[in-house]
């Protein structure tokens, strides 16, 4: 093998139930199966996250974690997402998702895959759009789109973001921009874009 170690694990994304146990993480994996602990190999403060997100009980949450799967043991290196409420495991879109985006005050949400964009607020009918897309310095990304009479910007950077309403943590700030109206937020990229 040419400079690779026989000991390389790749990187891979895992997403289930998270539960702190002890001062220990654990998580079981969509669909079920083995039980794995979790190590904090990126000084993400899982841990912390998760004991303030619980406030002492003996709850779960969804973790949407990338890592070093070690079959009894991921050593997690990157937080997309912690949440205590949401579709989690149930979310049927999130394969086809890129990204999604909310924010609050006033609550929008943005859902993006390969068919277009689709822009929901409530009291409104659901925006949908085709869009370009740029990827930017830093891991940054762009969505654009003027159609339908609107003119909608999407700016997503990788900055950890909390929910002001939920406290869920994403691993992406949001900046939308749509008609001239500065609306902010956080975002996660989906399961069609790692």
């Amino acid at each position: 093998m040419s400079g690779e170690s026989e000991d390389f694990v790749p990187v891979q994304r895992l997403m289930g139930e998270l539960s702190v146990d002890q001062g220990r993480l654990r998580l079981q994996p969509c669909g079920g199966g083995r039980q794995l602990d979790v190590q904090d190999a990126g000084s993400l403060g899982l841990l912390r996250e998760a004991e303030q997100m619980l406030g002492g009980s003996a709850g779960r949450l969804f973790a949407d974690l990338a890592g070093n799967d070690l079959g009894d043991k991921l050593q997690a290196t990157r937080l997309y997402r912690l949440q205590a409420e949401g579709q989690g495991c149930q979310d049927a879109d999130f394969g086809r998702l890129i990204a999604r985006a909310s924010g609050n005050e006033p609550f929008w949400s943005v859902s993006i895959s390969a068919k277009g964009l689709i822009l929901q607020r409530p009291g409104e009918e659901p925006l949908a759009v085709p869009y370009l897309e740029e990827q930017l310095p830093e891991g940054r990304l762009y969505f654009s789109s003027e159609a339908n009479g609107h003119s909608l910007s999407l700016w997503l950077a990788p900055q950890r973001c909390q929910d002001d309403m939920s406290g869920a943590l994403r691993h992406l700030s949001a900046e939308l921009r749509l008609d001239g109206q500065r609306l902010t937020g956080c975002a996660y990229l989906g399961g069609a874009r790692q």
